[in-house]
Formats: structure tokens, C-alpha cells, sequence
């Protein structure tokens, strides 16, 4: 028995493939002669090891890994594009994927829309370049953790190393230095029930933390700029 493939069929398979990668996993692929993009989105919040309630928007790690391993595999992606309106969520989950978007050969760019709060700030400078648009927040603010905790010694020694771990990241992704994020974090005078700061684009991009504030056309002309010095350096 023969089966007959036509193109038509097989658009309908790509477009219906493309419908699926927008709905599970707020993927998308463009193709330009200036170079391919892969658009990934990071929005709601990080799931990290627990299941949050299905009425939570989520982004999730065991998702967002894999997806980074093919586009950096992928001979036909030219460069990786993040969109970042995230509330924050789990710290090991964020930066297990700040990591692997920073351990990334391909170009890589990110446009911080709406928010990129917390664990949102480490996603947003793992990129080798990063926007933040006119009216998007960044939230600053020390380690948390939810449930029941220890009040001893080691514990506090704990958050210490994790919150070290953020900042580190942070500061060597960055231009923000070590003093000024860490008093950035710990701001008393700022937020009314938290301690932590919220950092408007243009003090994100004053004290270093962004490169630049712009919006979809100035983020697109930067990925494609890194495409082209990418593609000069391999002749």
C-alpha cells in the first residue's frame, strides 16, 4: 500500500504544528533572510518541582529546557529571542533556564515586557543582550520561601547562599555591580509591605541591570546585528 503525500498536506501538517508549539509552549520560529529567530515567551510564573493550580498562567522548566537544547542544536535557528513578562516563581527552575540561555553559542537577545520581577531579573540578563520596554518593572527584593521554616542558624545560612547564587549570576551577566544590587535588594523605604525595589526601565538601564530600553523593533534590529557579527566571525 502506497501513501501519497502532497504539499498541501504537508503545510497543513507545519501549520498545524506551529499552532501547537504557540498554545504549549508560547513558542515560535520566524523565518527572515537576515536570519531565523526562535521566539520564546517566559510569562506568568516559574513552575519549579511543584504543580501550581491550573488557574495560574506558568512557565515550565521541564518545558523550556529541552526547547533550548534543540534551538541551540537546530542548524537553521540563526538566534534565540526571549519575551519576559514574568511575575518570578521558583529560584533553582529560573536559573536552571538563565543558565542554559547563558551557556548558549547562538546570539541571544531579551525584551523584558510588562514585568521581569525576581527570579524574572537573572532570565532577563542571561541573554548576551537585553531590552527592557518604556513602561516595564523589574522587582529587586531578597530570597523568599513559602511553608513551614526552621528558625536556626543554618537555615539563615542557607537563604545566604541561595540569594548569593542570584546575585553572582546577576552581577557577572550584567553591568550592575555587586554593592549596588545587593542595596537594591534590601531597600527598606521603598516597597510598603516588602523589602526589595521596583526598578523602572530607565533606572534599569541607569544602574546597569539592562542594556538598553526600546521595544519589539529595536530588539529585532539588535538580534539581527549579533546574526550578521555571528556569521562574519565563521568565514
Amino acid at each position: 500500500m502506497c501513501t501519497v503525500i502532497n504539499d498541501t498536506d504537508t503545510e497543513s501538517n507545519i501549520a498545524e504544528q506551529e499552532r501547537r508549539n504557540i498554545e504549549d509552549l508560547g513558542s515560535v520560529e520566524t523565518k527572515n533572510p537576515r536570519g531565523n529567530i526562535h521566539c520564546l515567551n517566559i510569562i506568568g510564573q516559574v513552575e519549579g518541582h511543584m504543580v501550581l493550580p491550573p488557574q495560574n498562567k506558568t512557565t515550565k522548566y521541564e518545558h523550556v529546557l529541552p526547547q533550548l537544547i534543540a534551538i541551540e542544536e537546530n542548524p537553521e535557528i540563526d538566534g534565540l529571542m526571549v519575551l519576559l513578562n514574568t511575575v518570578g516563581g521558583d529560584v533553582e527552575a529560573g536559573l536552571a533556564i538563565a543558565e542554559m540561555i547563558a551557556g548558549m553559542s547562538k546570539p541571544t537577545v531579551s525584551l523584558v515586557l510588562g514585568g521581569g520581577h525576581s527570579i524574572g531579573v537573572p532570565l532577563a540578563v542571561a541573554t548576551d543582550y537585553s531590552f527592557i520596554a518604556p513602561t516595564a518593572t523589574m522587582t529587586v527584593h531578597p530570597l523568599r520561601m513559602n511553608g513551614v521554616v526552621i528558625g536556626v542558624m543554618q537555615t539563615f545560612q542557607y537563604f545566604q547562599n541561595m540569594q548569593d547564587r542570584i546575585i553572582d549570576f546577576v552581577v557577572s551577566n550584567s553591568n550592575i555591580t555587586y554593592d549596588k544590587f545587593k542595596q537594591l535588594m534590601l531597600t527598606t523605604d521603598e516597597i510598603a509591605n516588602d523589602v526589595g525595589s521596583i526598578l523602572f526601565a530607565k533606572k534599569a538601564v541607569e544602574y546597569g541591570l539592562i542594556n538598553e530600553m526600546g521595544g519589539l523593533k529595536d530588539a529585532l534590529e539588535k538580534m539581527y546585528e549579533l546574526i550578521e557579527k555571528e556569521r562574519e566571525n565563521k568565514k
